[in-house]
């Protein structure tokens, strides 16, 4: 079974002028990259308006999932 997977951008205009990209998996899996540094974070080393960022678009993510699944067994 193939994954399918959503992309996020972040751009931090105030503070550490954070730069990210989020990868949401159909599976539940995450991926976080900081795009200056190259290297993949956890969302515990997010932080403030990323941090925001991120819990929204995790539970619009979980919103869509469980639509997709009332709809299917509907």
């Amino acid at each position: 079974m193939k994954k399918s997977c959503e992309n996020f951008r972040y751009l931090e205009e105030e503070g550490p002028n954070q730069d990210l990209t989020f990868k949401f998996y159909s599976d539940g899996t995450l991926t976080i990259i900081d795009n200056r540094a190259e290297e993949v974070i956890t969302p515990n080393d997010l932080k403030g308006a990323s941090m925001d960022f991120y819990v929204r678009r995790r539970i619009a993510f979980i919103k869509n999932k469980l639509i997709a699944a009332q709809q299917k067994y509907a």
